[in-house]
């Protein structure tokens, strides 16, 4: 995909086409991009969220987790307690 069909991407997912956020996730999984993930996720996207903490599962990047968790995602916080050996903390 180019960089012209991928921003257009972007601007059909901004205004609220979810064929086209999807589209964005799937791409984004593909190529390890967490930094599209995360834009994803923090403009609301439970399915982009659902993906980063796959992808920092994955690439055990405790950081990312620890970052999710911190930000209320709880799935995060499970995986986190899981690839630590610590217990989520109940907040």
């Amino acid at each position: 995909m180019s960089d012209f069909d991928l921003e257009a991407l972007r601007e059909q997912a901004a205004r609220g086409d979810t064929d086209a956020v999807g589209q964005l996730i799937e791409l984004a999984a593909e190529r390890e991009d967490f930094e599209e993930l995360r834009r994803l996720a923090d403009g609301g996207s439970r399915d982009a969220a659902d993906q980063l903490v796959e992808l920092a599962a994955e690439k055990s990047d405790l950081d990312e987790l620890r970052r999710l968790a911190a930000n209320g995602n709880s799935d995060a916080a499970d995986v986190l307690a899981e690839l630590t050996d610590e217990e989520p903390d109940d907040e």
